[in-house]
């Protein structure tokens, strides 16, 4: 059985359908999936990508990712708050989730809460919402991801996905072979399955 590491950034638009899309996909063709958030912020800036600086850009991402939600019968209200995750707390908040084996549910309430209830991620107001819904206790899991481990844990999954050659978000990798973008997600799995042509 295959493995897909999936990098994945808390306030990465693309990143929305890949969480929504990504276990069914893994399921149907007999691969796992390793939920790796990580940090892409340093990486898009080692890569010279401003994209809050491109408006053009922005404008098309977002209507890029309406068009793709429809492809795949996904719900998608309007763009949702953007830029959001100012001090990466839904990020170390993950860092805690994947200690505990709790990120996947976590990842998706998180998205869901940014795109369909139209919440910011990483405050302490939308953690209250996601957090009693994935049945963990709000003080509790801050507590622990105000903690310099949970800090320390996200720089290390940065470090990983950059040594891997990761530069954006949704990012996937099957051992070293690297797809980036929502776009390439249906590749990384035939890939982890064994079943993609360039492996023929």
């Amino acid at each position: 059985m295959g493995q897909v590491d999936f990098f994945y950034f808390f306030g990465s638009g693309y990143a929305y359908l890949s969480v929504l899309r990504i276990a069914d996909l893994a399921a149907q063709e007999g691969a796992t999936v390793n939920w790796r958030p990580f940090n892409v912020r340093p990486l898009m800036k080692e890569n010279n990508v401003m994209l809050r600086d491109e408006a053009q850009k922005v404008r098309y991402l977002w209507r890029d990712i309406e068009r793709r939600a429809a492809q795949h019968r996904l719900p998608f209200v309007k763009p949702p708050l953007w830029p959001t995750e100012p001090d990466l707390l839904a990020s170390r908040v993950a860092m805690v989730a994947a200690e505990e084996g709790w990120v996947e549910p976590y990842t998706v309430e998180s998205f869901r809460v940014w795109y369909l209830e139209g919440l910011p991620l990483g405050t302490e107001e939308s953690l209250g919402t996601i957090l009693p819904r994935v049945g963990q206790e709000v003080g509790r899991v801050l507590a622990k991801a105000a903690e310099p481990a949970a800090s320390a844990r996200l720089e290390a999954e940065t470090e990983a996905a950059r040594k891997l050659g990761a530069f954006g978000s949704p990012t996937f990798a099957v051992g070293e072979e690297l797809f980036w973008g929502d776009d390439r997600l249906e590749e990384a799995v035939a890939w982890a399955a064994g079943r993609h042509p360039a492996q023929a």
